[in-house]
């Protein structure tokens, strides 16, 4: 019979927490992030060997990430509870991103923004279309999703993302979203879609500073393309 060492028995050296405590979390596998949050094994196998199994299964932390709640919750050893956890932790890592952004000092091309927005937008399965309102300079007022589903002429209002700005009371906006083909090359509908929003912003005094599109690891900005 296969006895399963519990790891509060392993070498504190060994065990998770301890770890990211004496060394700090960059010093911890991927398996042993997942199993602080995880906190308990199951069926006999340590919280480590459930996270090494749901990686192996997931094939990457991004994937585990980015699966819906009904394929994360099939995974043997993981459930609704330990959803909600991670997508809690996840949720906590995105705010604080806002937060520098909001603190921090002007983002008109700023590499935060960028990994912000990678962040927020870089694994959706659906395209989504949004808006960062910044002050007159240049920092963070607020950031919304304005807009879902395939992003073209009908689907982008200009009117309403002005209607927004208004509300907010920004003088400038950057406008970003994600290709979920992986490739972050601008379409012709992308070049279109910036020019109408730049110029109904223009009407109402306020600049559009950037269109940046998001791939798979990797990001476009339309104005320094000169595109804008």
């Amino acid at each position: 019979m296969l006895v399963v060492m519990a790891i509060r028995d392993w070498p504190k050296d060994e065990r998770p927490r301890e770890k990211l405590l004496a060394l700090g979390a960059a010093a911890l596998s991927d398996a042993e992030l997942l199993a602080i949050l995880l906190r308990n094994g199951s069926a006999g196998r340590s919280a480590v060997d459930v996270a090494r199994d749901v990686l192996k299964n997931f094939q990457s932390l991004r994937r585990l990430i980015a699966a819906d709640r009904s394929r994360f919750c099939a995974q043997r050893g993981l459930g609704l509870a330990r959803f909600a956890e991670l997508q809690a932790a996840v949720e906590i890592s995105r705010r604080q991103l806002t937060e520098a952004l909001r603190s921090g000092p002007s983002i008109a091309s700023p590499r935060a923004t960028r990994d912000f927005l990678m962040a927020r937008l870089r694994d959706l399965e659906h395209e989504v279309f949004c808006c960062l309102y910044l002050d007159n300079r240049h920092r963070l007022i607020r950031f919304e999703e304005l807009f879902r589903g395939t992003i073209d002429g009908a689907s982008v209002h200009p009117r309403e993302i002005v209607k927004q700005s208004l509300q907010w009371n920004c003088a400038a906006v950057i406008v970003a979203h994600n290709h979920p083909s992986g490739i972050a090359e601008p379409s012709q509908a992308d070049e279109l879609i910036t020019q109408r929003v730049k110029q109904a912003l223009g009407v109402v005094d306020i600049r559009l500073l950037d269109h940046i599109i998001i791939g798979d690891g990797n990001c476009v900005s339309l104005a320094e393309r000169g595109l804008i």
